[in-house]
């Protein structure tokens, strides 16, 4: 192993920052300095022209030559047992350059921290949990322990659960375990299936059924029945809010059934290649809209949290249809007051908040810089949004009740662009190839389906933060440009049908597109790109790493869909392919079994509709007084209300020019 050293790896700015954050938690925290650490897994020796290119490579930003680390040390590296999507760049590019010597390149950051006095054990593992993320990084004492970076583990065994035995009390026992967050109704189908079929199931297969049932992917509290003050409702929450389009569906070309909704649009040019030639290709232009929240992870880790809501909707926007082009996007925020330190405000009253979210104050510090680094990194102008706090007392049927956003929400959406023909997707005959195509698996949200659907409060803290994806904005723009390359082929775009990998991964994504057209599926686990070898069947197939799809194609247009791929350095795998039979089986060559082997209409059948009973409940409303408020400070106020004031702070964080195509953005106006 080679270690070339870099520079600092924080700018003085971000080191200001890091130096308060840090005396505030361990008060003996003096100064801070940084530097990049560069590890290098070689095959072969290189020779000195060689060196000297790995060495230019590895030189950006400020020299290393003028950084020095001073105090006690730590080396914050990439989790032990995972490649980085940082190292596959870095290898790729090393690779291209003639030094095929190198088997891989790893980052880490040297800190120092100054300290006024020895740390204790506490306090040096409350500093230590804030220089670096437990999802995706490790602390090691010294740079010369960076050799555990390139071994490798022994994939972890498949998990059966003794319901033949322990029955329902086995199911439920796992439920908690791992997250599951199954009603009792469903574990009582999921018993009474696995004994008809004659045998346990598998971990795996029950988090899938976990997360293709989840509250996040099938909407159970919006399909439920009602009955309201003892009277049966007729229609269902979601009937309710598809009625606008069952009435005036005039322009709609899809809605309620696919990752995004299509409106019809105009004619006029696009602009891409066809035959070689860049040229203006004139066709009906129809408009792809989407908004989705992203609350849970937002309130548990911000940055990732809001990153990770922009990226899904992103995907969601490209993968509808048969492929579409995202071009515009919005973010929106509701939290609870913010209690900015030294600048309180007289509405603002502390009421506490769970231990296993972050405030207000640290969401709206954060979550806006990870959407709008996304969008940046992708290549996405941001162009609107909106931000609210409300945190107030109020009185209620059991007297005064607190209502806020602790749990904020965190609302993503966008626009973009799709051919009329490709609007909807094809139905899948059987043979036709599965491919995943994006980033590598990683144990990176896993279980976020489920995590969200629960009650805040309802799973550990542990479970809460393994459930925040981690974005890769680069691997995702990959993507796109491969699809982008299918849809300018025109009548000749090989993709059948696509799906985006969101919650649930792969255990939500791959049943759902064959299941869409009634088809079944045969895959083989081993083929899934995959970054830690270490991995269990459950964690592979259900794992949420980001910026992967799933797609159809067609087996006579797989190898040009692979010469695409390869054109734009994009990861992908034909994971298996569509069946006639509607039986969902996934084998593993590594243990020589299948650790799924389920019948479609187990997974996505019809466990117990959910049944909600609820009464109007009475309560006194005092009158709201107005002779004693001051006009002058009732203005002041409401102007120092961040839903009235300023919110500059959150447009001019983003490129809004991007693409080119932005005729009027935010600022527009006097």
């Amino acid at each position: 192993m080679l270690m070339i050293q870099g520079g600092p790896a924080l700018s003085r700015f971000r080191v200001e920052k890091m130096v308060c954050q840090l005396a505030e938690a361990v008060p003996a925290v003096k100064g801070v300095t940084t530097q990049w650490l560069h590890f290098v897994d070689l095959h072969s020796a290189l020779s000195d022209a060689q060196q000297t290119i790995l060495n230019r490579l590895l030189e950006y930003g400020p020299s290393h030559h003028d950084t020095v680390v001073t105090g006690r040390q730590w080396v914050v590296v990439p989790r032990l047992g995972t490649i980085s999507p940082w190292a596959t760049k870095a290898t790729d590019i090393a690779n291209n350059c003639g030094l095929e010597q190198v088997h891989r390149i790893e980052r880490g950051i040297l800190w120092g921290i100054e300290l006024d006095e020895a740390l204790d054990e506490k306090s040096e593992a409350t500093l230590l949990s804030l220089i670096h993320d437990r999802m995706t990084e490790a602390v090691l004492e010294s740079a010369d322990d960076a050799e555990v970076l390139f071994t490798t583990t022994e994939p972890a065994p498949l998990i059966s659960v003794d319901i033949l035995g322990g029955g329902h009390a086995a199911l439920e026992q796992a439920n908690g375990e791992l997250g599951l967050a199954l009603a009792e109704d469903e574990i009582d189908y999921l018993v009474e299936n696995f004994r008809t079929m004659g045998r346990n199931p598998n971990d795996i297969e029950l988090m899938m059924f976990a997360q293709a049932n989840s509250e996040h992917c099938r909407h159970k509290i919006f399909n439920a029945d009602w009955i309201i003050d003892g009277q049966s409702r007729e229609e269902t929450l979601f009937g309710m809010i598809r009625d606008t389009h069952h009435n005036n569906s005039e322009g709609v070309l899809s809605a309620y059934k696919d990752n995004a909704a299509v409106i019809a649009g105009s004619r006029g040019e696009r602009f891409f290649p066809k035959g070689g030639k860049y040229q203006a290709q004139e066709e009906e232009i129809d408009i792809v809209y989407k908004a989705e929240t992203h609350n849970h992870p937002t309130a548990i880790s911000p940055f990732p949290g809001a990153a990770t809501g922009a990226g899904g909707e992103i995907r969601d926007g490209g993968a509808t249809g048969r492929g579409s082009k995202p071009k515009a996007g919005l973010a929106g925020y509701s939290v609870s007051n913010l209690r900015i330190p030294g600048a309180e405000q007289p509405w603002e009253t502390d009421h506490g908040k769970p231990s296993r979210i972050v405030t207000a104050l640290e969401i709206m510090l954060e979550a806006p810089i990870g959407a709008a680094a996304f969008n940046n990194e992708f290549g996405r102008p941001a162009i609107n949004g909106y931000f609210r706090t409300f945190e107030e007392k109020v009185p209620g049927p059991n007297g005064a009740e607190v209502r806020g956003y602790h749990k904020p929400i965190m609302l993503a959406g966008g626009m973009g662009n799709i051919r009329r023909p490709d609007v909807e997707k094809n139905e899948i005959p059987p043979g036709t190839q599965i491919v995943v195509l994006g980033g590598p698996s990683m144990l990176i949200g896993l279980g976020g389906g489920a995590a969200s659907s629960m009650t805040s409060g309802k799973s550990s803290e542990n479970l809460d933060f393994a459930s925040v994806q981690r974005g890769n904005p680069e691997m995702e723009r990959r993507c796109q440009e491969v699809i982008d390359r299918c849809w300018q082929l025109g009548e000749e775009n090989p993709i059948v049908s696509i799906h985006d990998v969101g919650a649930g991964g792969l255990s939500n994504a791959v049943p759902e597109i064959v299941n869409d057209c009634g088809r079944g599926g045969k895959f083989e686990l081993r083929t899934v790109p995959n970054d830690e070898p270490g991995m269990s069947p459950l964690e592979i197939w259900c794992n949420e790493a980001q910026e992967r799809y799933i797609l159809a194609i067609s087996t006579e247009r797989i190898e040009e869909f692979q010469a695409l791929c390869e054109r734009e350095r994009c990861p992908y795998a034909v994971i298996g392919e569509a069946t006639q039979e509607q039986q969902l089986v996934v084998g593993d060559g590594h243990f020589d079994n299948s650790p799924i082997d389920l019948p479609m209409d187990v997974l996505f059948g019809k466990p117990p509709k959910m049944l909600r009973e609820v009464k109007h409940q009475t309560f006194h409303k005092p009158e709201f007084e107005t002779a004693e408020i001051d006009l002058s400070e009732a203005i002041y106020r409401v102007l120092r209300l961040p839903t009235v004031a300023n919110k500059s702070f959150l447009i001019t964080i983003g490129d809004r020019s991007v693409t080119g195509l932005v005729a009027r953005d935010q600022m527009v106006g006097p």
